[in-house]
């Protein structure tokens, strides 16, 4: 956002393609959401043929290519479907929000890790009128106000969402890693959503500048970062 041309392709998009008039600010990056609740492990994408599953957003249409029969419930209306077996299985965002609805009451198999949702954010946002009114101090004042809030979120987001994990799997709840045939299959399926949706110049150049970014900055992360997974590990693993 701050260094990729994320905001000017964000201002663009309220400003000269919505036409709303605001001036907004992302704040609070959460990390990947989890695949979701099920009745019972998801062991292949095959799970989803048919799946009454709950998400939202480009989500939908990305479990729709997997073949599923995606509903899209307000978040405190899906501990009720599940309960009910309106649907057969849901992602809400997080283990904090998650615990709070009451996924456990409900659903005893948790699959964390996912491409469905890989990245999200909050947005503060003004009045464009009243914002250009003020100040540059105070204007510099409302951008570090949202930084460090963002930042502060992160790291309570790391604290928050572990405990409460901890507190999931100690309600009879079984937590697993998605399979990778799962992940593959919803990037495969990625693809087909990003080349319909790429129809519209606007989207293709956000999507276009988004791989730019990644395609750099991922490539030096991933040859100088050493694996976290070998650390931990060698530190922690006792089987």
């Amino acid at each position: 956002m701050n260094y990729g041309g994320g905001y000017d392709l964000y201002n663009e998009l309220q400003n000269q393609i919505l036409k709303l008039n605001i001036v907004g600010f992302v704040s609070g990056p959460m990390p990947a959401q989890p695949l979701g609740w099920f009745k019972s492990e998801v062991t292949s994408a095959d799970v989803f043929k048919g799946l009454k599953y709950r998400t939202v957003g480009l989500a939908a249409d990305l479990n729709r290519q997997l073949g599923a029969a995606v509903t899209i419930l307000a978040g405190g209306e899906i501990v009720p479907a599940l309960e009910r077996g309106v649907i057969d299985g849901a992602e809400f965002n997080n283990p904090s929000s998650d615990l709070v609805l009451g996924f456990p009451d409900v659903s005893k198999n948790l699959m964390l890790q996912s491409y469905h949702q890989s990245g999200e954010t909050f947005e503060l946002i003004f009045n464009k009128t009243k914002y250009d009114a003020l100040s540059p101090e105070l204007k510099a004042i409302i951008k570090y106000a949202a930084e460090s809030e963002s930042a502060d979120m992160s790291w309570k987001a790391l604290d928050r969402y572990s405990k409460d994990l901890e507190a999931i799997r100690a309600r009879g709840v079984k937590v697993a890693k998605t399979p990778d045939s799962v992940l593959k299959a919803q990037l495969d399926a990625w693809n087909k959503v990003i080349d319909e949706f790429s129809k519209d110049p606007f989207f293709k150049k956000v999507i276009d500048s988004q791989k730019a970014w990644v395609q750099r900055t991922y490539a030096y992360e991933r040859l100088n970062e050493p694996s976290r997974d070998m650390a931990y590990d060698h530190f922690f693993k006792t089987t």
